[in-house]
C-alpha cells in the first residue's frame, strides 16, 4: 500500500497521560464529573482502583466519586464531609482516611483530590487518587505508641512531596532540585481535559509535505549518480596511473570533483533533514517531538547514511594525493542504495516509474559489469603472461584502433574508448549473445563472460519477459486502492461535499484500507465451510467473547455470535452514538477512548475493555439513546447488531434469559432511554443508619423499601430500584 500519511487528527489525550503520569507510583484513581447534577458521578475507574478495593468497574460507574461504598464505621466522618466542602468549593484536598474493601477489610489511604480544568479554565472533572498506606501508617503507629505519643487518627503528619500534585507535576530529580528553583524553572501544570492541537515546531518537516517529496525525488538521482561514478572511477583510476604517464584517468577523477563534494553536501544535508522529519510510529501516530524523531532516525538509518556521506572528495580540493584504496573507500556511498529499497514502495504505485527504475536497475547492473570487465582486461595485461599477454580483449581493442599496447604500460585506447566497449560488451551479453567483435580470449575472461549470460538470461526471465505480469502481480492490491480512491475523490467532487466531509471520508478511507489492506473478511470467507468460519470469527474476535457476559454461553452460542460480531472505526470528534437515535448494536472499544455527553456534560469515559450499549426490553420495542457517545482519541470497536443477538439468543433461550439478567452488571454505560442508576452500598447504609437514623425509622423506612419493590415488581418494571 502507498505510504500513508498517518493519523493527523487531533485528540484529548487526557486519559492517557494522566494513566502515563501515575505509572512509577500507581494506578488506583477515578475520575468524577465536576459538573454533574447528581452528586459529582464516576465516569471513570482505572483498573488499579478495582484491584485495591475489589469493586467491577460496573459497580463503581456512576456512583457519586465521594466513594460512600467504601466507608465503613470506621470511618472518619469529618474526613467525608471535608471531601464533600472540598468537591462544592472546587479546591485540591489531602487525607488520610480509613476505607473498606468489597470484601470488609480495612484499609489506611491516602486520600487525593484535585480538580482538572478544561481550555476555558472550568473545571470539569475531578481527580481521586488512592494510594495504600496501611504498611506505612502501621510502623508510624507502632514508634508513636512505642515513643509515648497518642497517634491521631484524623490529623495524619503528610509530606508535601506525597501530594498528587507534585508527584504528576514534577519532572525534576533529586539532584536538580537544589540547583533549579521554581521561578526560573516552572513546573508544568496539569493535564487539561481538552482536544490537544498538534504541537510541533515550525522547524519540523512534515514527511508528507510536497518539498520533502521534491528532497526525496533529489536524493534519489543523487544516489544514482553515486552509483554510477563511484564504480567509474575505483576501476579507471588505478594505484599506477600517473607513475605510468597515464594521467588521464586521474583527471578524470579531478573533473568531477565539484559535482562529487555537491553529492556529498547533499547527502549531509539530508541526514540534517531527517533529524527533523516527522515519521509514521507503529500505532499509526504521526510523531512531531524532535526527541523521538532523532532517537528513532539514530537507531535506523543514521550510522549508514553517515559512512555514505564521508566527504573523501574533499581531498581533492586540498590537493592531497590520492591513492587507489581512497578510491575503494569511496564504494561505501553503495549503501545509499539500500535506502532506496526503503523508499522504493513510495515510488512504486506509479506504473511508469516502475518500469523506469527496472531500466535504471539493469543499466547500472550492466555499467557495474563493465568496469569488472575492464578491471580483468587490465589485469590480464599486467600479468605478463606471454601465453595470455597479447589476446586479451584490451590488447585485441588496441589493435583495432591501431593503438596497440607497448610492455603493458604504453599505448593502448582511450579510458572513454575502453569503457564504452566494455559497456558494449555486457550490455550485449545481457540481452543477447554478444557479435564477436569484442570478445572473451583468455580464462578469466570467459568465465565472467559466463556469469554476464547466466545473469542475463535471470534478468530476461524475471523483468524483461514478464514485466506485464509482475506489475499486475505486485500492485493489484496498489491499484484497487488507487482504482477506490478516485472513485472516492470523483464522487466528493461530483457531490460538492463540503472540507469537513471530505477529510472524514479521506481519512477514514484510509484508516480501514490500513486495517484490513483493502480485504473484505466477509467475501473472503464466504465460500469456506461454516464450521471453519466459524472458527475463524471466533479467534478474531475472541476480546470480546472473553467478557464475563459470555462467561455462561455455550460454545455453540458463541459460535453463532462471532459470525455477526462486526469491526468498525471511529476518529477523535466523531459521534459514534447520537442522543435521540435508535440504538442499532452493542459496541466493544478495542482501543482508544470515547466519552459519553448529555447537554454538554460528561457522564462516563470509555476505555480499551469497556463494553456500551443498553439492555434488552421485551419485545421488539426500539431502544432509544439517552446520550451521546464521542469519540476522544482514534478507536478500534467491535460491535454486534441488536437484531443478529436477539436471532441468536432466540436459537439458545437458557442462556437468551441469562444474558438479560447478567446484562446489567456488565454495560459500563447503559445507554437506553429512561434507565437511572443509584448507588448502593450495605456500608454505607449501616454507618448513615447509625449517625442519622433510628431504630424505628429504620424498620418503616424498610417497610416502605418491601412496598416500593413490590409494586414494581408486580408491575414488570424493567429495572429495580436501590435506595441509600
Amino acid at each position: 500500500m502507498p505510504v500513508m500519511k498517518g493519523l493527523l487528527a487531533p485528540q484529548n489525550t487526557f486519559l492517557d497521560t494522566i494513566t502515563k503520569r501515575f505509572d512509577g507510583t500507581h494506578s488506583n484513581f477515578l475520575l468524577g464529573n465536576a459538573q454533574g447534577c447528581r452528586g459529582y458521578p464516576i465516569v471513570y475507574c482505572s483498573d488499579g482502583f478495582c484491584e485495591l478495593t475489589g469493586y467491577g468497574r460496573t459497580e463503581v460507574m456512576q456512583k457519586t466519586c465521594t466513594c460512600h461504598f467504601l466507608c465503613g464505621g470506621e470511618t472518619s466522618e469529618r474526613v467525608i464531609q471535608q471531601v464533600e466542602k472540598t468537591l462544592e468549593g472546587q479546591r485540591e484536598y489531602q487525607a488520610e482516611v480509613r476505607f473498606y474493601r468489597k470484601n470488609g477489610n480495612p484499609f489506611w489511604c491516602l486520600l487525593d483530590i484535585v480538580p482538572i480544568k478544561n481550555e476555558k479554565g472550568e473545571v470539569v472533572l475531578y481527580l481521586f487518587s488512592y494510594k495504600d498506606i496501611s504498611d506505612s501508617y502501621a510502623r508510624s503507629h507502632h514508634s508513636s505508641r512505642r515513643e509515648g505519643m497518642v497517634p491521631s487518627r484524623h490529623s495524619p503528619t503528610l509530606n508535601p512531596e506525597e501530594t498528587l500534585v507534585y508527584r504528576l507535576t514534577n519532572q525534576f530529580t533529586s539532584r536538580s532540585k537544589g540547583k533549579l528553583t521554581n521561578n526560573v524553572f516552572p513546573k508544568p501544570s496539569l493535564p487539561e481535559y481538552k482536544v490537544a492541537a498538534v504541537q510541533k515546531s515550525r522547524f519540523i518537516l512534515l514527511h508528507y509535505s510536497l518539498c520533502k517529496a521534491l528532497w526525496d525525488w533529489l536524493i534519489l538521482l543523487a544516489t544514482f549518480y553515486v552509483a554510477v561514478t563511484v564504480p567509474y572511477n575505483v576501476c579507471f583510476s588505478t594505484l599506477d596511473d600517473s607513475s605510468h604517464g597515464n594521467d588521464e584517468c586521474d583527471s578524470a577523477s579531478r573533473s568531477t570533483i565539484v559535482s562529487d563534494i555537491a553529492v556529498e553536501m547533499l547527502f549531509i544535508i539530508d541526514i540534517v533533514l531527517n533529524f527533523r522529519t516527522t515519521y509514521v510510529s507503529e500505532s499509526g501516530q504521526v510523531v512531531y517531538d524532535t526527541r523521538s524523531i532523532c532517537l528513532h532516525y539514530s537507531a535506523t538509518w543514521f550510522i549508514l547514511d553517515l559512512i555514505a556521506a564521508l566527504p573523501f572528495d574533499l581531498l581533492y580540493a586540498f590537493n592531497i594525493t590520492v591513492t587507489s584504496l581512497v578510491h575503494l573507500l569511496k564504494t561505501v556511498r553503495l549503501l545509499r542504495l539500500l535506502r532506496l529499497l526503503q523508499k522504493l514502495d513510495r515510488y512504486s504505485q506509479y506504473s511508469s516509474v516502475v518500469l523506469t527504475l527496472l531500466m535504471s536497475m539493469f543499466a547500472l547492473l550492466a555499467h557495474w559489469l563493465a568496469c569488472v570487465w575492464y578491471v580483468i582486461g587490465r589485469k590480464e595485461l599486467e600479468s605478463n603472461d606471454p601465453l595470455t599477454w597479447d589476446i586479451g580483449w584490451l590488447q585485441e581493442l588496441g589493435k583495432r584502433l591501431e593503438t596497440p599496447y607497448v610492455n603493458s604500460t604504453l599505448g593502448g585506447p582511450s579510458v572513454q574508448s575502453a569503457y564504452i566497449a566494455s559497456l558494449y560488451f555486457t550490455l550485449s551479453s545481457l540481452t543477447s549473445v554478444g557479435f564477436g567483435n569484442v570478445c572473451a580470449n583468455t580464462d578469466a575472461e570467459k568465465i565472467f563472460s559466463i556469469c554476464t549470460m547466466l545473469i542475463g538470461a535471470l534478468m530476461h526471465a524475471v523483468v524483461f519477459g514478464n514485466v506485464t505480469a509482475i506489475i499486475q502481480r505486485m500492485y493489484s492490491r496498489r491499484s484497487l486502492y488507487h482504482t477506490r480512491m478516485k472513485d472516492l475523490k470523483d464522487f466528493i467532487r461530483v457531490h460538492r461535499l463540503p472540507q469537513h466531509l471530505k477529510q472524514r471520508m479521506l481519512e477514514y478511507f484510509q484508516t480501514t484500507w490500513s486495517v484490513n489492506n483493502g480485504i473484505n473478511a466477509n467475501e473472503l470467507l464466504h465460500d469456506f465451510p461454516d464450521e471453519l468460519r466459524a472458527d475463524i470469527a471466533m479467534h478474531l474476535n475472541k476480546n470480546i467473547l472473553q467478557l464475563p457476559l459470555f462467561s455462561s454461553a455455550s460454545r455453540g452460542c458463541l459460535r453463532s455470535l462471532s459470525l455477526h460480531i462486526k469491526t468498525s472505526f471511529c476518529a477523535p470528534g466523531e459521534f459514534l452514538i447520537r442522543h435521540g437515535d435508535a440504538l442499532h448494536a452493542q459496541h466493544f472499544v478495542c482501543s482508544g477512548s470515547l466519552e459519553v455527553l448529555k447537554d454538554g456534560t460528561v457522564l462516563a469515559i470509555l476505555g480499551k475493555g469497556d463494553l456500551i450499549g443498553a439492555d434488552l426490553p421485551a419485545g421488539d420495542r426500539v431502544i432509544k439513546v439517552n446520550a451521546d457517545v464521542k469519540a476522544l482519541t482514534y478507536c478500534d470497536l467491535q460491535y454486534i447488531s441488536i437484531r443478529a443477538l436477539r436471532e441468536v439468543l432466540e436459537l439458545y433461550p437458557e442462556y437468551g434469559n441469562r444474558f438479560t439478567a447478567d446484562i446489567h452488571q456488565n454495560l459500563t454505560y447503559n445507554l437506553r432511554e429512561g434507565v437511572k442508576r443509584f448507588t448502593h452500598s450495605p456500608r454505607l447504609s449501616q454507618v448513615k443508619q447509625q449517625m442519622h437514623t433510628s431504630h424505628t425509622y429504620t424498620q418503616k423506612y424498610s417497610f416502605f423499601y418491601v412496598l416500593l419493590k413490590r409494586h414494581f415488581w408486580s408491575s414488570s418494571f424493567p429495572w429495580d430500584l436501590d435506595l441509600q
